[in-house]
């Protein structure tokens, strides 16, 4: 029988001569759920992204993401999302502001091993090849240098390390360089020496190295580019290139500037292809190169069009730095009789800048109660006002220093500042450019009242107002302070 508009009435004879097996499942009507908010707790410990429109009808998996200070997120995600949308998930959660820089990294713990994944990278399809007894992790991080080399080729491809083909005449640019890795048939051709670990040996051996399209090889004989000098070492097509975070430790590398080649599949160290440079600047260049080859295009797209994703996170709109609450504020003079909008940007700027500065000064500068300031604050700055700002680390060391550096971009303008491990009662700004790390001590000056980089020439109160100044000014600084090294939490 079936329910009818005048009560149960019988099958027709059609569906009575279905067999057996046909009956056997039942379609049960849904009811809606006349409670539907109860379904969904706001304490529940693991993100959905099936919040998101497309993400309900695929199959999802439970990954998890840790920070730096080892707090971690489990994140529910359909099966093809990407690196991309699993940061810009990350960054919606947690309020952060979206530039561009945010990154997810694959950390293999038990090699030493570390590499950025790409924007388009399908996320479960890298644990997918991980192996049940490794304790690898993925994190949530910036990676300020993720697509410099687009904005800066110069400082990526030394003149040295890079060749051309017979068929290009003339000077060739940077920019150039990079369309030829991206689009052309034409290739740069990149060579110089590296330490190759030796297969089923401890030992290291340096040899004249040169990548090409079809792969990276090494001369037998000296810098002879002649092909029958020429050895075949790695196709990295089929292959992930990591950064080495121990190789001297691990691995009796000759420098701490190695990286390595391993197979996209699950495998120990004796199928990975280690290679070591002399200088940061070489490992950049190859790593560089390297990357762009395997990938061309698809880079310069992430580059460009940082939210078509695969996994249809892109459909929301999300506007990447404001609301359109925060869009609808406008900067406002108070000063005359009458208040006005300042529409000027540059005046907008300067204006805020300039409240900052009086805040500041007010706040360390209080009276007592005889209308003058008090000895115990004019004697000491107000040393806990930076305690607060994200790019200041309490009592990391200089190595911690140059790993987070170096973990988040090395390139000019990131920068940390904390405190002095030869001097308890100073600071240390501590600051890439070059592909080097720079430190530079900041001192207390005048009794204890202002601090100083330059041996008294600027004073500042507190250690906001200097960061604040060498980020619009260069002063002593072979660069300006551009991005602030952070460690943030989940």
């Amino acid at each position: 029988h079936e329910w009818g508009a005048e009560g149960w009435l019988p099958f027709p004879p059609a569906l009575l001569q279905r067999k057996k097996s046909q009956l056997d499942v039942l379609e049960i009507p849904s009811i809606p759920n006349p409670f539907p908010e109860l379904c969904c707790s706001p304490f529940a410990s693991v993100l959905s992204a099936s919040l998101l429109p497309k993400a309900t009808s695929r199959k999802k998996q439970v990954i998890k993401v840790y920070s730096e200070d080892d707090t971690s997120r489990a994140l529910e995600v359909p099966s093809d999302i990407t690196a991309r949308d699993v940061c810009q998930l990350l960054i919606l959660k947690n309020h952060y502001i979206d530039d561009h820089s945010w990154t997810i990294f694959e950390h293999l713990t038990q090699i030493g091993l570390e590499r950025s994944l790409e924007d388009h990278e399908l996320v479960v399809e890298v644990l997918s090849n991980w192996a049940l007894e490794e304790e690898n992790r993925l994190y949530f991080r910036k990676n300020y240098a993720k697509y410099e080399f687009f904005k800066n080729p110069g400082s990526f491809f030394p003149e040295h390390m890079v060749s051309f083909s017979n068929e290009t005449s003339g000077a060739i640019s940077h920019t150039e360089i990079l369309q030829m890795f991206i689009s052309s048939s034409t290739y740069p051709e990149i060579h110089g020496y590296l330490h190759a670990k030796e297969q089923g040996k401890k030992s290291w051996k340096k040899n004249y190295f040169l990548l090409r399209r079809s792969g990276l090889y090494f001369s037998t004989k000296g810098t002879s580019k002649e092909p029958r000098h020429l050895q075949f070492f790695c196709e990295f097509s089929n292959s992930d290139m990591y950064m080495s975070l121990a190789g001297k430790k691990m691995s009796g590398a000759p420098a701490n500037y190695g990286f390595c080649f391993k197979p996209n599949k699950s495998g120990g160290t004796r199928d990975l292809k280690q290679l070591c440079a002399d200088d940061e600047q070489s490992r950049t260049c190859w790593m560089t190169a390297l990357r762009l080859l395997k990938y061309g295009m698809q880079l310069y797209q992430n580059y460009m069009h940082p939210y078509q994703g695969r996994s249809g996170f892109n459909s929301l709109n999300i506007s990447p730095t404001r609301s359109f609450s925060e869009n609808s504020l406008v900067a406002m003079d108070f000063s005359g009789r009458r208040s006005r909008v300042i529409e000027n940007p540059t005046e907008a700027l300067s204006v805020a800048v300039e409240e900052g500065l009086a805040w500041r000064r007010k706040g360390c500068l209080r009276l007592n109660a005889h209308g003058s300031p008090s000895a115990s604050q004019t004697a000491t700055p107000n040393i806990a006002i930076h305690r607060s700002q994200p790019w200041f680390h309490h009592k990391i060391s200089r190595d911690e220093a140059q790993r987070l550096i170096l973990q988040q971009g090395l390139i000019d303008g990131v920068f940390l500042v904390r405190d002095s491990q030869s001097n308890p009662k100073a600071f240390v700004l501590s600051l890439s450019h070059g592909l080097k790390i720079k430190h530079f001590q900041i001192l207390e000056d005048d009794g204890k009242q202002f601090y100083t980089l330059d041996d008294g020439h600027t004073r500042f109160t507190d250690l906001i107002q200097l960061v604040e100044f060498y980020q619009l000014n260069k002063g002593v600084l072979p660069c300006k302070l551009k991005h602030y090294c952070a460690q943030i939490a989940l």
